[in-house]
């Protein structure tokens, strides 16, 4: 991370007047966006429900579950934008944006407003996760590239399981509405960053204009695919499992377990940093042993734990500790089947990559919102309803891998 700035130049040749090192920080802070405005909120939930009136304690998730629906759905129109009006307006007005929401989010005197201003933050908060892969790919290609996003994941890692321990922070010291304070202060520091240090990165002849036509058949091409249609199809039941953790793990771990409101963020970390690790084995792994050995391994490896989970729930044995032992196992596998399944799909459409990694966003981001939401009201009190949903979504996602390749597992394949 010490090159110098000269080895990264502008597409018109200039050198950029950033570092790698700044780059990297630059990318990380805006893949963080998405992360932080998730994984804080989940020690203030409670507060949240107890202070806007909310009837019902399942309906806090929903402030989890909307920012991932909006999250999902604005996907589709980033790609096309940003190839159109440039990268660095389009970040920064949905930054602008994102700031917005974030103070209607903090002032809100209702739990209906909240959850409409916190759609259009997660619909803001999707361009720095689209917009930060397309800078990387204006400044960098090939190895280089790699390098880059590699250096970019591999600092992001420590984001979903710092930020629960950042909201809680935040709450021993202020009201719940002082996180979304943060987040508003943080999006208008990335605003700043951007506006002062990055350049345009898409060059004026590289510019797409928006048809509608040529649009529509790249979707169409795009879902015409098998691998394409499988993958995208088997990750929405997978993620909608995850996102049913995301938004129950404080009603499960503080209302079912009695952990405290302190020690919640430390099993979160738990998990999380599990997923950070596989992820991490996944980048060293996945050249030598294949996307397809290692996202079919582990997906069959978090079904077979996910339903003997199950089992012992159902059998009497509601222990924290091996809840969470057995929850972190099979949540582990995640690192080694997210970015491959991802990688999978676009196998054979990388010619339109940019529309088909939208569509495969859109579909996984919305269906695994509303299949997530539904996982989490069906709390109860125990934690019974997740795991067994978890078991059966992996499953469903396993059988739809099985039929995507043609019942043959574990094929190198291209990959």
């Amino acid at each position: 991370m010490s090159q110098p700035q000269a080895q990264l130049k502008l597409a018109n040749g200039d050198a950029l007047p950033l570092s790698l090192k700044e780059l990297v920080a630059l990318l990380v802070a805006m893949t963080a966006v998405v992360a932080l405005a998730i994984d804080m909120m989940l020690p203030a939930l409670d507060d949240i429900a107890g202070d806007l009136g909310v009837l019902h304690a399942n309906d806090q998730q929903f402030v989890i579950g909307i920012y991932l629906t909006g999250f999902g759905v604005a996907q589709l129109l980033y790609g096309p934008l940003s190839d159109r009006f440039g990268r660095k307006l389009v970040i920064q007005a949905a930054l602008a944006f994102f700031i917005l929401t974030s103070l209607i989010c903090t002032l809100t005197p209702t739990f209906e407003l909240l959850l409409v201003a916190r759609f259009f933050q997660g619909a803001a908060a999707a361009a720095c996760r689209v917009i930060a892969t397309a800078i990387a790919r204006d400044l960098t290609s090939g190895r280089r590239m790699a390098e880059v996003m590699s250096m970019v994941m591999t600092a992001f890692m420590a984001v979903p399981v710092l930020a629960p321990m950042l909201g809680q922070a935040i709450l021993m010291v202020a009201p719940w509405r002082w996180i979304f304070a943060f987040l508003m202060l943080f999006g208008l520091g990335l605003m700043v960053w951007l506006h002062v240090r990055l350049p345009e990165t898409l060059h004026p002849e590289f510019r797409v204009r928006l048809r509608v036509k040529p649009l529509l058949a790249a979707f169409r091409e795009t879902v015409s695919h098998r691998l394409m249609l499988g993958y995208t199809l088997a990750g929405a039941p997978f993620f909608g499992g995850l996102y049913g953790f995301l938004g129950s793990s404080q009603q499960i771990f503080v209302g079912h377990f009695g952990l405290s409101d302190e020690a919640f963020p430390f099993a979160f970390a738990a998990i999380a940093g599990g997923i950070g690790l596989s992820s991490y084995a996944n980048s060293r792994l996945v050249r030598r042993l294949g996307q397809r050995r290692l996202s079919h391994g582990a997906l069959i490896a978090f079904t077979t734990i996910s339903a003997v989970h199950a089992a012992v729930l159902m059998s009497g044995m509601d222990n924290f500790v091996l809840f969470l032992v057995l929850l972190a196992a099979a949540m582990a596998f995640l690192g080694l089947i997210a970015a491959n399944f991802s990688a999978l799909a676009l196998e054979p459409v990388g010619h339109i990559a940019g529309t088909a990694s939208a569509v495969y966003g859109f579909v996984t981001g919305v269906v695994g919102a509303a299949i997530g939401s539904y996982v989490g009201q069906l709390y109860n009190g125990t934690a019974t309803p997740l795991i067994v949903s978890q078991a059966l979504m992996a499953a469903t996602a396993l059988v739809i891998v099985i039929v995507t390749e043609r019942g043959k597992l574990f094929q190198t394949g291209e990959d």
